[in-house]
């Protein structure tokens, strides 16, 4: 048997349960949330990195949506954004109904799994867009939320960003109290984007395994936006799972420089640099082809993955692709439907039947499932918390 197909194979049994994807907020740049407009049921290759034709040849079969907004958005309108990009997943789901399923819980991916489904599951990008409110957290977490994010690229009030500058060298005593609580829900705590600082304290007073939803290591490549040996070392005992992105200027040292001129190039012509919409990547195109961008490939992720699997283990591996959300992609993993060529590639550097059902499947099934055991027993010690940014913080 050839490596891809014993991919295909393996993935048609332990599908890949990705933890970071923006289609969301592509359906709201490209087409203001009009379903009509851009139907995903069909290949919309040139579009979009996403739709269920290529999520089922990718072996896909547990999606964390991103309901991403800009941290630059003003605090109200932030949350409302949320709102709608919650709403857009669900619609989704009603929408198209024999391919995806809403998934709240760890038993929910496994019915999905059982029913040949997508489970569809939600990540909030950000802790703005809680706008400092814990009953706002609590509103999105009854709404389907499972994992938010405690920044995005800007600090939040209470929470350093791996991208800005220190302002609480880690969590603030609100910041505190937003783990604590998210702990007590069953909301995963995700530390993609946030400081290493930010990390370590988050780890420190968890009482529920963590989650990376899109982040490699830094060893590997020395970008901020990945995780250092130190934190890597500590998921074993936490319980949590990292999951390993594709995204070329966060894996590729080369890729860096070259980012940052192209993202210059982008505000340049006016735009944002992480816009996706077909005039961007026209803009993008062409600084591409003026000044070629160091390639990832399949390769390269792999070689994050294998030294993740030494630092923290192989049972605290995910995979988080960011697909959507990224103008660039490594060659071989161009949209959703190149799982089986990662798979493969770690089939062929020795990883086992069992390490990769625990990478693709298993790993975020048990955080999830954790992540809920340890709310029964929090909920049963504390009731909701009532504490405000501006008792503790202000």
């Amino acid at each position: 048997m050839d490596l891809l197909t014993h991919a295909r194979d393996l993935l048609a049994v332990h599908p890949v349960v990705d933890g970071h994807n923006d289609l969301p907020w592509g359906l709201r740049m490209q087409v203001s949330y009009d379903l009509d407009r851009l139907d995903i049921a069909v290949d919309q290759t040139g579009r979009t990195h996403t739709d269920i034709p290529r999520l089922r040849a990718g072996g896909v079969g547990g999606q964390f949506w991103s309901v991403y907004v800009p941290a630059d958005l003003p605090t109200g309108s932030a949350v409302t954004a949320t709102l709608e990009q919650i709403d857009v997943v669900h619609r989704m789901t009603e929408r198209y109904t024999d391919d995806l399923r809403l998934a709240l819980t760890a038993d929910d991916l496994e019915a999905a799994r059982s029913e040949g489904r997508i489970a569809s599951l939600m990540g909030a990008e950000g802790g703005h867009s809680i706008d400092c409110s814990l009953a706002v957290l609590r509103q999105l977490y009854g709404l389907g939320v499972r994992y938010m994010t405690l920044t995005h690229n800007s600090n939040t009030p209470w929470a350093d960003s791996a991208t800005d500058e220190p302002a609480a060298h880690g969590l603030t005593a609100f910041g505190e109290e937003v783990v604590r609580e998210m702990n007590r829900l069953g909301m995963l705590v995700d530390l993609s984007h946030v400081s290493a600082d930010t990390m370590r304290h988050a780890l420190r007073i968890a009482e529920a395994p963590v989650l990376f939803s899109h982040s490699s290591a830094r060893a590997v490549c020395d970008h901020v936006r990945n995780i250092p040996d130190d934190v890597l070392a500590l998921l074993p005992a936490n319980g949590g799972v990292a999951m390993a992105t594709f995204v070329p200027k966060f894996i590729l040292p080369a890729a860096i420089d070259w980012t940052l001129e192209a993202d210059a190039n982008m505000r340049e012509h006016g735009f944002h640099p992480l816009d996706t919409t077909p005039g961007a990547m026209t803009v993008q195109h062409a600084f591409e082809a003026a000044r070629p961008r160091p390639a990832a490939t399949v390769a390269t992720v792999a070689d994050h993955l294998d030294h993740m699997r030494e630092v923290a283990g192989v049972s605290h591996l995910g995979l988080g692709g960011d697909f959507d959300g990224t103008a660039f992609t490594p060659t071989g993993l161009g949209d959703v439907a190149g799982y089986p060529n990662l798979i493969a590639e770690l089939l062929r550097r020795g990883w086992s039947d069992s390490d990769l059902a625990k990478l693709t499947w298993q790993n975020a099934v048990r955080v999830l499932r954790d992540a809920e055991s340890a709310a029964v027993t929090l909920r049963a010690k504390r009731e909701p918390s009532t504490a405000t940014f501006t008792a503790l913080d202000g």
